[in-house]
Formats: C-alpha cells, structure tokens, sequence
C-alpha cells in the first residue's frame, strides 16, 4: 500500500469517528486553576520550529504574558495530531489552529473558540490551492487525466487546505482516488511541497493562499517559480482556542486580550498592529465553534464518501445525518 494510500485509511477513520461522535481514549489531564498555573503553554504549527516561527510570534506572546499576567511560552509543534494531543493532555492550554484540527481539538481536548483571525486586506477566509512549477505545462485538467506519471505531495492528514479541502471540492466528485491517480503521492506540510515542486521533485502539491502569500515575503525566488492551477471556495480562516477547563477569570483575560489587541488608536495600538502584520493579521475577531461548521460539513461528506466505500452502513447513516443537520443549519442563518 502506498503512503498516501494508509494515510487515506487511517484519515477515513478519523472522520468516521468524528461523525460518529467516538470518545477519545484516555484519561483527560486537568489543567490547574489560575492560583497555580505557573505558565501558559501556546501552540504554534510550524515546520521548522522556533527558528522560523519563533521570531514571528514572539511579541504577541510577550504582549499577552503582561496582559494575562501569567509568562506565555510558546510550543512548538510539526504536526497537527500532535499540537491536538498536546491540549488534549494538558501540555498546551491556548492554541492557534487552522479549522479541522481546531474541530478536533474542540471534539477531543474539551477546547473552545474565543477569536478567528482576519488578514491584513480584511478577509477572515482563504483558499486551498493546487500549484505546479511556472512553464511545466501542466494544467489542471492534465492533472486530473492521470495515468500514474505524476508525483503528487499532498498535506498532513488532518491539514484542512492540504487535504480535507481537494479531496472534497476536487477529488471525490470526479471520483479520484490520488494513490490511484498518480505515480507517488508524498504528504507533507506546504512549504516543504512548494519547494519540491520549484525543484521538481514533485509536478504537482496542495498548498494555499495563506502559504503563497508567506512565500513571496520569505522566499520569493521560490515563490516566483511556482503558479496556481486550483482553488476551492473559500475555507474559514485559522482561529485561536483555549481549554475549556482553564480557570474562567485567566481564561476572560485571553479572550479580552486577542479582542482588543491591535484595536484603537496611539502609539501602543501602531505598534500592536505592526506586531500583527508580521503574521500576516490585521486583527482577531469574535467567533465562536459555528464558524467551523463549513468545514464540518467537508468532514461529513468526507466521512460519508469513506463510509460508503467500506460499505459500513452505520456509518453511512451517521454521516448523512450529520450532513443534514449542518445543510440546515446553513440554510437558516441570516
């Protein structure tokens, strides 16, 4: 079996138990209350660890440790399934998580929402995208002929723009199965796909606009070798979570300080809202977990199209009843 074909098996899992509403195994770890917690650990999803990261959010970190009145300290973490154990064990209590394994962290680790973040032109969306290398010729439709002579890097199972998002918007419904569509199918994370597919190791890799956009700012040589041929409809954009069980009064000041932080006028708010065009933020705005319904809904549909592959009809069941709820969800909201 290919890798990308047991990551395939083991992610159907993954969203199957979601639907089902599976509990997760294990005793979960108490957070101590606010007279205790010497330190609040912050999770930070980044490839190449502090190095690359660490700069970036550095002095939102420092900013929020004299708000909050308790150090922030941030950690650090290469995967998503790990920076989700982490809060489920109580070894990170705030995190910033892009949408599917903020649901995972929600669903597993008793996490809550308290901010999603806008970027610098406004949008509080962005977009997962397939790129190949500027004058390959490839198109998206010569993509999508297969044949098995193309190298694909796909993202980390859990990445919602990497893979939730392709495989809902432009695989499933073509009924493409990537190990069967291509010579190789590697994941990884987007900056390790976009420079494979400037070097030509990879023809083709999902990425997305957010990474593009990190791109041209820190390698733009890399960035201008590289062209879009695929882009779904908009995907809600990364938020910030808190353990539910943190003590409330800590907790309020967390969320009062991602709310207000950037906000007004002065000299201390410029430099706040410099701090945060460094991560490519203009500010973080109120939400709530129902600003990850879009994304639940490709969950079902993915856990839905699994399910019926595996013939397992409980499954099947469970996840067109999940589908339905959250399709009606949408179509009463304002």
């Amino acid at each position: 079996m290919s890798p990308w074909g047991s990551q395939r098996l083991f992610g159907a899992g993954i969203l199957i138990a979601a639907v089902l509403g599976l509990a997760a195994c294990g005793q979960r770890e108490s957070t101590p209350a606010a007279g205790s917690l010497k330190e609040i650990q912050f999770s930070i999803l980044s490839a190449q660890g502090q190095a690359s990261a660490g700069p970036l959010w550095q002095p939102l970190l420092d900013d929020m440790s004299r708000a909050v009145g308790v150090p922030v300290k941030p950690h650090f973490g290469e995967s998503y399934a790990g920076l989700v154990a982490d809060m489920e064990a109580g070894r990170t209590q705030v995190g910033w998580f892009s949408a599917q394994p903020a649901i995972e962290a929600i669903d597993r680790a008793d996490a809550e929402v308290i901010a999603r973040t806008v970027d610098r032109d406004g949008a509080d969306s962005y977009r997962s995208t397939l790129i190949v290398k500027r004058g390959s010729g490839l198109t998206l439709s010569s993509v999508l002929e297969c044949g098995g002579r193309l190298n694909f890097g796909i993202g980390d199972a859990q990445s919602t723009s990497g893979t939730l998002a392709p495989m809902t918007f432009l695989f499933n419904p073509r009924r493409i199965q990537p190990d069967q569509c291509f010579a190789s199918v590697r994941p990884a994370n987007h900056e390790t796909n976009a420079f494979a597919v400037a070097a030509g190791t990879l023809d083709v890799a999902t990425s997305n606009s957010v990474s593009a956009a990190a791109l041209r700012v820190q390698s733009p040589a890399i960035a201008e070798q590289l062209e879009t041929i695929w882009q779904s409809p908009p995907i809600p954009e990364s938020g910030i979570l808190i353990r539910d069980d943190l003590d409330p009064a800590l907790k309020e000041k967390v969320r009062s300080f991602f709310l207000t932080y950037g906000q007004g006028s002065g000299v201390e708010a410029e430099r706040q809202r410099q701090v945060l065009a460094t991560l490519r933020y203009s500010r973080f705005s109120a939400a709530d977990d129902d600003y990850l319904d879009p994304v639940r809904e490709m969950i079902a549909d993915q856990a839905l199209t699994a399910a019926r592959a595996s013939g397992d009809r409980a499954a099947v069941t469970a996840a067109e009843r999940e589908l339905q709820r959250l399709r009606a969800k949408r179509e009463v909201q304002p």
